[in-house]
């Protein structure tokens, strides 16, 4: 049971916490209550606020669209007023670029093309808002005008800016100077800068929205005459400067290199112009026999100099004015070749920076056409004339087309080069011409062998002194000048042959077809100069004429690359020379025989008069043959030893021997030894 005193202490406590609970109670009610009535108060405020806004939002909106309506307004009119102010200028676009149009593009090209801009424009917009009205009809008219202005400007600085290049330039810029051992590279500028970069921008203008090709024609027109007026002042070039002087004057060259004043022509091989006379001079008088003798220029050691006929060049003088004129002609030729090649690269070059490139291979194909023309028409010329000149017989022709040829062949791959990419027909110019060359080179070479085997045996035209016949020393000269064009001359043999054949050309192919073909022309002399041999009635003096022309093939032949190349297909050929020398050296002993018989005991008689034969015979003999001519020293000398050899020797002999046979023995012995030895040393000594 709980105490009383503890159970009211416990209410008290109770009582307490009750009391301070329901003033907690009344503290929370209280707040509350103000708490609403502030939340009241907010709630008033903020229904007042948004009325307020919703009054001021009715009374802003209004306005604002009323000012935006404005702007637009604003905007509007301005715009139109550009546009109204735009269209105006149409309208006056004929008037204020009347005076520019008249006055055309020259000297203000940017200014004028500014003023067609706006004409241009002028006429699209009359085309897309107005196109009946008659203001379009205007500027159309005015913009015609001005294109008709700009194609005229494009032709006109063309014309005055274009130029021939000056011969001098082209000779440096072809690389003729051989003292340099590496060539300057020449830029050759066709037209000036500012001028170039103006016919640019027209050509552009006009390809953009001229819409007219025309200017294309006027370009290669005007350029193409331009190229073919500086080949041709190349050529004048030539003949002014090379007819007298044989060099080529470059003051472009002097002022860059103070040691080389002059730029040589190169020349072509020096025996050419010789070999051209004598073998027309051959052709002339050697084939009808209205001319005898020989033609025969000495080698080293040969100093039995026969005459050379007029016009004909000897080894210290020069040609005829004729002769100088053709070495003239082909020169001018082959640089005229080199020089179309050079400065078609360059035309192609400049027309890359005008003409569209879809345009371009065309437009350079007509542009070089007139030039390239020319120069295969001169080709075909130069052809022409070398099988007019075969026809008579003169095959000294095909020595014109020799260096021709070799240039061809040689400035080929760069010809083609340049010429890629226009018509096959003009491709073709320069095989086609190549190939005439080559057949009628072959046809020249083969027709002279021909003309050697056929030569006719004319006793008027043997030499007297049984020296070196025409035939020899023209067919010798003939093939000297084959060493400087082997592979030229091996290419036209090697052109007629078989297709089979042809297939497997290759150098040392050429060269054996050509071996093959100076074996022919030997064989052929030889079998011709043993049939003339025969015309002379003494075959002493046949021996000595074979012995000669035998000595001047084989001297010739070793002075000379030819005997490598006749070694090719006929490595035994020098030594069948010496053997044919040889035996007829021992032929023309023979004929001492029947002076040496009366010294012999089986021809003696009874009273033994054998000198008697002997002196006449000896006497008769070196009459004779003083007269006669072996042009070779050392083997005059030899022959010469060995006749005084043999005859001496049978003469002492014979005196010591016989030496009582008579009491007047000086009415026999009519000659010492010594006498006799004098007697032969003057034999081939027309002088003596």
């Amino acid at each position: 049971m709980i105490p009383t005193e503890d159970a009211s202490a416990r209410k008290r406590e109770i009582e307490e916490k009750l009391k301070q609970e329901q003033e907690t109670l009344s503290f929370i009610r209280e707040n509350l209550e103000k708490s609403d009535q502030l939340t009241k108060g907010m709630v008033s405020i903020l229904s007042s606020f948004e009325r307020r806004l919703m009054q001021l939002e009715n009374s802003i909106i209004p306005v604002h669209k009323q000012t935006e309506n404005l702007q637009r307004l604003q905007e509007n009119v301005d715009k139109t007023l550009f546009n109204l102010d735009h269209v105006i200028s149409y309208y006056h676009v004929a008037k204020d670029t009347d005076k520019i149009i008249r006055e055309g593009p020259a000297g203000r090209l940017d200014e004028y093309l500014a003023c067609i801009a706006k004409i241009q424009k002028a006429v699209e917009y009359f085309q897309d808002n107005n196109p009946d009205s008659p203001e379009l009809n205007t500027v159309k008219a005015r913009f015609e005008k001005g294109k008709e202005l700009l194609e005229g400007e494009f032709r006109n600085l063309l014309t005055r800016y274009s130029k021939p290049v000056p011969p001098i330039l082209i000779l440096d810029a072809i690389g003729v100077d051989e003292e340099l051992e590496v060539q300057e590279e020449v830029t050759l500028e066709h037209l000036p800068e500012a001028v170039l970069q103006d016919i640019i921008v027209i050509s552009g203008w006009l390809v953009e929205y001229g819409r007219n090709q025309d200017f294309m024609n006027v370009y290669y027109q005007i350029r193409s005459s331009q190229l073919d007026r500086s080949i041709k002042g190349l050529k004048e070039h030539f003949r002014k400067n090379s007819a007298n002087s044989g060099i080529l004057y470059s003051p472009a060259v002097q002022s860059k290199r103070k040691d080389t004043p002059t730029k040589k022509v190169p020349k072509r091989p020096g025996t050419i112009r010789k070999a051209q006379n004598l073998l027309k001079q051959y052709s002339q008088h050697g084939l009808d026999g209205k001319k005898g003798g020989s033609n025969l220029t000495p080698l080293e050691g040969h100093d039995h100099v026969r005459h050379l006929p007029e016009g004909v060049v000897d080894k210290h003088g020069s040609g005829s004015g004729k002769d100088d004129v053709l070495d003239i002609e082909i020169d001018s030729y082959i640089h005229c070749i080199s020089t179309f090649v050079k400065l078609a690269q360059s035309e192609y070059a400049l027309l890359t920076e005008i003409i569209p490139e879809h345009h371009q291979k065309k437009t350079f194909d007509s542009l070089i056409q007139e030039a390239l023309d020319n120069l295969m028409l001169e080709g075909d010329n130069i052809v022409s004339a070398a099988r007019r000149a075969i026809m008579r017989h003169d095959y000294s022709a095909v020595l014109t087309i020799f260096p021709i040829l070799r240039h061809l062949k040689q400035t080929k791959p760069d010809f083609d080069s340049t010429l890629q990419g226009t018509a096959a027909s003009t491709k073709n110019k320069l095989p086609s011409l190549i190939t005439s060359m080559e057949t009628i080179g072959a046809k020249a070479l083969e027709e002279f062998a021909d003309s050697i085997k056929n030569d006719p045996d004319k006793e008027y035209n043997m030499p007297k002194d049984g020296t070196v016949h025409e035939l020899t020393s023209n067919a010798i000269l003939f093939l000297q000048q084959l060493l400087d064009f082997q592979e030229t001359a091996g290419a036209m043999l090697a052109s007629q042959e078989s297709s089979s054949s042809a297939s497997s050309y290759s150098s040392d192919f050429s060269r054996r077809l050509l071996s093959t073909y100076i074996c022919k022309v030997l064989g052929n002399l030889q079998l011709n100069l043993l049939s003339k041999s025969k015309v002379y009635e003494d075959s002493a003096l046949s021996a000595i004429f074979l012995h000669n022309n035998y000595n001047y093939i084989l001297k010739s032949l070793e002075k000379s690359e030819l005997i490598q190349l006749v070694a090719v297909t006929h490595k035994k050929a020098e030594s069948s020379y010496r053997e044919l020398i040889e035996q007829q050296i021992q032929m023309y002993q023979r004929s001492w025989v029947k002076v040496t018989e009366h010294l012999t005991d089986r021809n003696m008689p009874a009273f033994q008069p054998g000198t008697k034969g002997f002196n006449d015979g000896l006497e008769e003999l070196c009459k004779t043959q003083k007269g006669w001519a072996i042009p070779d020293k050392e083997q005059r000398d030899s022959i010469r030893q060995a006749q005084k050899k043999v005859v001496s020797e049978a003469y002492k002999t014979f005196l010591y021997a016989n030496i009582s046979f008579t009491k007047n023995p000086e009415k026999y012995h009519k000659y010492r030894p010594q006498e006799v030895e004098e007697m032969i040393e003057r034999l081939f000594d027309t002088s003596a």
